[in-house]
């Protein structure tokens, strides 16, 4: 009996990649996806399935927000079940972001869902968008031993597929946009596309899909530099509705050890409010202890993210508040990889 062919959903959330140019007055506007193969006619050559959805109203992903992320996983939720892998079109700007905050809410994945957007707009002559949509495609629809070959969130831009929580948009100019510096590419498209079997996360199959549609958005990122203010950050942290930090250091984990900020930082701990570090560097990651300026963060409670980009250890924090995590055990689960996010 023949194999049937992979059905791959393509979720349109808005973005670049889903526009074309008036020639007329040059101004840019979404199209009805339900036309996409009048635009990529190339589709109708790959060997599956493909079924599109969208955003009853596509939006820039400068507006994306936790609401919207709940709107995606329950697009994911609801087709889960009759499709073998999902495509997500999304605006380049905040995708790290999505894709990010979306490896944490699909517990037990089991099946792709690719992220992938474009520099230029479908319909302009040198776009970037039929090559990254046509290959992200064909990567949902990868299957071994009836098995999908990727079952984790990931993000292909540009001949790569990485990993979605390692990932950050380093430029706004090139086609090359996206890097994973802390995490190698899970495929690389070229001749043949070469999937790195190594890197892939490897999910327990038996377990069954959980969706977590909470995400606590009353948190602060403060990225350090000389100078911060101490008067600023006492404002900040005052604020009674704050549940989280997430604090970008320099170099391996290092701030000021000045007595102000510190007595800030154990303020707020004492409260039960976690206060995470990262590293605000493009690749490594956090050690604190190596440096006198970390020691004392580690002594007071500041929670390591150890490698983690920030967009990851945004969106995990706003999940493990989500999911009312309780005080004595926040840390523990922090500093432990969930989703292949961290080393």
């Amino acid at each position: 009996m023949a194999q049937l062919k992979p059905n791959i959903l393509l979720i349109y959330t808005g973005g670049t990649i889903g526009m074309i140019k008036d020639f007329e007055t040059g101004a840019l506007r979404n199209f009805n996806f339900n036309d996409l193969l009048k635009h990529i006619p190339e589709l109708k050559l790959l060997d599956c399935e493909i079924d599109t959805t969208s955003f009853e109203t596509p939006i820039d992903s400068s507006n994306m927000n936790p609401i919207y992320w709940a709107d995606l996983v329950t697009i994911i939720e609801d087709a889960y079940d009759n499709f073998d892998g999902f495509v997500v079109l999304h605006g380049s700007d905040t995708m790290s972001y999505t894709a990010s905050a979306l490896s944490f809410m699909l517990e037990n994945l089991s099946k792709p869902v690719v992220f992938t957007g474009s520099q230029l707009p479908i319909g302009d002559l040198r776009t970037d968008a039929k090559e990254n949509l046509i290959t992200s495609i064909q990567i949902a629809a990868l299957r071994e031993k009836g098995q999908p070959k990727i079952s984790e969130v990931c993000l292909y831009f540009e001949y790569k597929l990485y990993r979605a929580n390692r990932t950050t948009k380093i430029n706004a100019e090139h086609f090359e946009a996206f890097a994973s510096l802390n995490y190698p590419a899970l495929a690389e498209s070229g001749v043949h596309l070469s999937v790195n079997d190594e890197a892939l996360y490897k999910p327990n199959r038996r377990k069954k899909l959980k969706v977590h549609k909470r995400m606590e958005s009353e948190i602060m990122l403060v990225k350090m530099f000389p100078g911060i203010c101490e008067t600023t950050l006492e404002h900040i942290f005052s604020y009674d509705g704050l549940k989280g930090v997430v604090l970008e250091t320099y170099g391996s984990g290092n701030l000021t050890n000045e007595n102000w900020f510190i007595d800030l930082l154990k303020k707020l701990i004492k409260k039960g409010v976690p206060v995470i570090n990262v590293t605000q560097c493009s690749g490594g990651g956090v050690n604190m202890g190596l440096y006198e300026t970390s020691t004392q963060l580690k002594r007071i409670g500041v929670i390591s993210g150890k490698d983690c980009t920030t967009e990851a250890a945004l969106a995990k924090l706003m999940y493990l508040l989500g999911q009312q995590i309780s005080t004595s055990s926040f840390k523990t689960i922090f500093e432990t990889s969930l989703r292949g996010e961290m080393q």
